[in-house]
């Protein structure tokens, strides 16, 4: 027993009236494991409780990522103070300096807080699929600085979080499982206008991410310049791969476009040529 206790009273570092002793890092190790098992133990009883209460995963993430950052502070500060740091001294003391840093990293603290209300708020889940700034992404973590998305090219994106706090973005998981879209075209002038409306839904509802025929409608929209334009509107879930869905949708109308001989125009210009009459008549007294 003496021999362990001269090693655990060791002293390793000594700094002023302070002093590092292998006990005090068995203790900051043993907070270390103390604050990893607490956690796995909040994450274990979070996720039971979403399979028992049929919680989104989107908010036990969110839940469990704020109370994360929140026992490792205190796990953080409780280190400090087992090393001989006085917590307290050493944010009056570095008042003037974390005012300096906080100007230099505005941008960082911006993210940072954006992160925060993003956890808090849950506006923005895991799997939601957002719409920012003209990309498609599905959201796969929300960190406190920074989001990891998905974009339809299955490119990862990092996203800082005052990107999506700050700009208007487009949540289409926000309120219900499917969305409406729509698909613009134009005929020829002279087309059948109800056959073009019969075929621009039948060919929306041959899709089989196309459920809801009811909801399935084409409508003549405007007269164009140069053709009738017309919009189909449907409903569908696969909203992260709603570009491939639209690509077959157009495949489906051109096909019965060009099975039924309607015509989709394109724009046309004429071009008039005037001779200079002063220069023709020059040359006719030479």
């Amino acid at each position: 027993m003496e021999t362990i206790r001269n090693f655990l009273e060791f002293e390793l570092i000594s700094v002023g009236e302070n002093s590092v002793q292998v006990f005090t890092l068995v203790k900051v190790l043993m907070i270390f494991l103390v604050t990893k098992f607490i956690l796995w133990l909040i994450k274990k009883a979070l996720f039971r409780k979403r399979r028992f209460k049929k919680l989104s995963r989107g908010s036990v993430y969110a839940l469990l990522q704020i109370i994360r950052y929140v026992v490792w502070v205190i796990a953080v500060g409780l280190i400090l103070e087992t090393i001989g740091v006085k917590v307290t001294v050493l944010l009056a003391g570095s008042a003037a300096l974390l005012v300096g840093i906080g100007l230099g990293l505005q941008q960082t603290f911006n993210d940072v807080i954006s992160g925060i209300i993003l956890l808090s708020e849950q506006s923005i889940k895991i799997d939601d699929v957002l719409d920012i700034d003209g990309d498609i992404v599905k959201i796969q973590s929300i960190g406190l600085r920074t989001s990891k998305a998905l974009n339809t090219d299955d490119v990862s994106i990092i996203i800082p979080n005052s990107l999506i706090t700050t700009n208007k973005v487009i949540n289409w998981s926000h309120q219900t499982m499917k969305t409406r879209f729509r698909i613009d075209v134009g005929v020829a002038y002279g087309s059948d206008i109800d056959l073009v409306i019969k075929i621009l839904e039948e060919s929306a509802f041959q899709h089989p991410d196309i459920s809801d025929r009811e909801s399935t409608e084409a409508r003549l929209v405007n007269f164009g310049s140069s053709s009738l334009d017309f919009q189909v509107l449907f409903f569908s879930q696969n909203i992260f791969r709603i570009s491939k869905v639209k690509s077959d949708i157009r495949r489906n109308i051109s096909r019965e476009f060009a099975k039924n001989n309607i015509a989709i125009p394109f724009p046309q210009m004429d071009l008039h040529v005037k001779s200079n009459d002063t220069e023709a008549k020059k040359k006719d007294e030479q």
